[in-house]
């Protein structure tokens, strides 16, 4: 078969590929020793000492890529062939993570890029100082002996180390690999030892002790430093941020240079580890084009500006969504990022949205949760007046065009919120990672801050479909990325099929697994995404379930449980989560989870929440602790519950699809309670339903006495 055939075997339906684009996947620059064609480009301002001419392609005549087979690979030193498009943000020209810092550096490197708290005061790197650390840090890696395509492992919170530690390895050749901080050892050690880590990045002793209990069972580990705080201990090949920063003065420029220059924007720069709750994690190799292209398409749907832009970081690095908004995006665009404090979802968030009042926000479900939680906590305390202005403000909130009214509820409730919140300034407010409540949505579109919906994977280097202003609908994640397409595969009769990636930000394989590479991407180079969904008239898309989830009931009716467990919530404002069972079984039951206050660690409590509180308060019931209700199984509660799934079984579409039996866990899911996984995602959630009491093997749950029944 002719390279040509496979390409276009490889493209979309409807896709051309250009003489010039079918040169640019075959060309070897590296074979045939062809230097890249480039603009020396020199800052602007004051002239760093340091500062080192750079390429960055201009246009599309000016790339050259490494000599790739296939739109994906398995091994660290392949390359792949780019989904690129004949017109439109597809066929923009491929650059390298360092091409698009330089770009970025060029044009606003006097402006503030990173800023972080020091002895309480904000100490800020401009965007040609943040360039030049990652330079430093780049010749550091090579001094301690980091090899091209091995990794260098970044294991602790958010801060200017995170992002020069992984721009730096991937500036020497290297991929940076996020850890998460609450993988125990042997978590740490898997990936460690799957990316090959030559050098591994920590925060503090904390996470030092975790590298130093595997270290020997590591045979690529030659170096390990600790960022922050002073060493408790000195051991060989342990090293302080500043003696790891004072290695590169034994690293000339360039040696630098010379590695810089040979990367490819076809290759791959880092690896993100999926936090899957069956088996260990794969490592989702992303190329500098996923990065650097995604960044751009991604950021110019919601037209973000360039320098003005202003993001907090607090949510895991490691996490493909806090890396691209964070770091990437926020590259592309010039934006300065503002490190939370580590305590950040234990309080401190709050003060630091107050304090820099970010333009763009990125919540996963549960930060807006926790937000909303605490706006009704105090609004239940308000006097009757207060409370029905806020009510009355909130109802003019709902509505879709400024009514009547508007001017004076934005100046008594909304203004005075936003800027209680910090977001008063904040046009991007964001969330994904996980599936978000309507009530959730509502809440705050009611307060005007409409929460704009993204989704996407690891796999997609984050973001596949966007919502953005006067572009998004309560319960859809928005429409596709410029430059990718959608297709949704053995749609059903109501138009749900699976959603499958096609664009530039798919990704080029997990690292060492061709059989699980093979069953993420199809011989066309789909990716598939195993979440079922459907467009509606405007082409917005709604997810509906994930296929693994369909439950295949003993009478052979498939049932996407999201939407029901989904009603379920949205009709007893007391659940937190549902869960619903019947897979091979006679009828549906449902296990369901009252809201808790979460503690410091984010671990559920017995506490009722507030707004679990106040509906427990109308109905006559006084009892603050989900205990107390589950022991007596109060009766008023059991009856709303049940009149609530009474009212979601009025509406299935057959009786195969109605909920007849259910049961209260005395505690919510979580992370910790190996339920939920880091990005607290829907299909964590499914995949636990043998460890919460093989409930699937029940084949009569009366027998058990563990439903409750109609």
């Amino acid at each position: 078969m002719s390279a040509t055939l496979i390409l276009n075997m490889g493209a979309p339906q409807g896709c051309v590929l250009s003489p010039l684009l079918y040169s640019l996947f075959t060309h070897d620059c590296v074979a045939n020793n062809t230097p890249t064609p480039s603009l020396s480009l020199q800052p602007i301002g004051r002239r760093s000492e340091n500062w080192q001419g750079a390429s960055v392609p201009l246009k599309l005549s000016d790339v050259c890529l490494a000599p790739a087979e296939q739109l994906w690979c398995s091994f660290r030193d392949q390359s792949v062939k780019l989904r690129m498009t004949e017109t439109g943000l597809g066929c923009k020209a491929p650059m390298t993570v360092h091409q698009m810092f330089l770009e970025t550096v060029e044009s606003y490197g006097d402006l503030p890029a990173l800023a972080s708290k020091n002895e309480g005061q904000w100490v800020t790197l401009t965007w040609r100082e943040y360039y030049q650390q990652c330079r430093v840090a780049a010749k550091s890696f090579l001094k301690l002996g980091l090899e091209r395509y091995h990794g260098v492992g970044i294991l602790g919170f958010n801060s200017p180390e995170w992002f020069i530690s992984d721009i730096g390895c991937i500036l020497a050749g290297g991929f940076a690999a996020g850890i998460y901080t609450t993988n125990s050892p042997e978590a740490c050690q898997y990936v460690a030892d799957n990316c090959e880590a030559n050098v591994l990045v920590v925060e503090n002793h904390k996470q030092l002790l975790k590298i130093l209990q595997i270290k020997d069972k590591l045979p690529h580990l030659k170096a390990i430093v600790q960022y922050k705080d002073e060493l408790q201990q000195k051991l060989p090949n342990l090293y302080t941020w500043a003696e790891f920063m004072k290695l590169s003065e034994e690293v000339s420029d360039e040696q630098l240079n010379a590695v810089v220059d040979s990367q490819r924007a076809n290759q791959c720069c880092t690896l993100i580890y999926t936090s899957g709750t069956t088996g260990n994690p794969k490592g989702v190799m992303l190329s500098h084009d996923n990065i650097t292209w995604t960044s751009n398409a991604a950021g110019k749907m919601p037209d973000l500006k360039h320098g003005e832009e202003v993001v907090v970081s607090y949510l895991p690095l490691s996490h493909i969504a806090a890396q691209v908004n964070d770091m990437w995006i926020a590259m592309r665009f010039a934006a300065v990022t503002y490190f939370a404090e580590p305590d950040a979802l234990k309080g401190s968030l709050g003060t630091t949205l107050k304090e820099v009042r970010p333009t763009s926000f990125l919540g996963v479900p549960r930060v807006w949760e926790k937000m909303q939680e605490k706006m009704k906590a105090i609004g239940a305390k308000s006097s009757g007046m207060r409370k029905r202005v806020a009510d009355w403000a909130k109802s003019i909130g709902l509505q879709n065009l400024l009514p009547w009214g508007f001017m004076l509820a934005n100046n008594l409730v909304f203004k005075k919120v936003h800027w209680a919140l910090g977001l008063d300034r904040c046009r991007n407010c964001l969330t994904g990672a996980a599936p978000i409540t309507k009530e959730t949505l509502e809440y705050f579109m009611s307060l005007r801050l409409p929460l704009y919906e993204l989704y996407g994977m690891s796999e997609s280097t984050g973001p596949h479909t966007i919502s953005w202003e006067n572009n998004f609908k309560i319960m859809s994640c928005g429409k596709v990325v410029n430059g990718c397409q959608t297709k949704l595969d053995k749609p059903d009769e109501d138009g749900n099929g699976e959603i499958c990636f096609w664009g530039r930000h798919v990704f080029m394989g997990y690292l060492n697994e061709p059989e699980k590479t093979d069953e993420a991407l199809d011989q066309e180079g789909w990716l598939h995404s195993g979440d079922l969904g459907k467009h509606d008239k405007d082409n917005f898309l709604f997810i509906t379930g994930r296929i693994k989830e369909l439950i295949i009931t003993a009478g052979g009716e498939n049932i996407p449980p999201v939407p029901i467990e989904d009603a379920v919530k949205a009709e007893t404002a007391i659940i937190s989560n549902a869960m619903l069972l019947g897979d091979k079984l006679k009828f549906l039951s449902m296990m369901l989870t009252l809201k808790c206050v979460v503690d410091d660690n984010g671990d559920p409590t017995d506490e009722l929440t507030p707004e679990a509180l106040a509906f427990c308060q109308q109905r006559g019931v006084m009892a603050t602790k989900a205990s107390e209700i589950i022991a007596s199984k109060e009766p008023a509660i059991y009856k709303a519950i049940q009149e609530g799934i009474d009212r979601v079984n009025a509406k299935a579409n057959s009786n195969a699809q109605r909920v007849q039996k259910w049961i209260i866990l005395d505690r919510d899911f979580s992370i910790s309670g190996g339920e939920l996984g880091e990005s607290v995602s829907v299909r964590n959630i499914y995949s636990t339903s043998q460890k919460l009491g093989h409930i699937h093997s029940f084949k009569d749950f009366s027998l058990f006495g563990l439903f409750s029944t109609l």
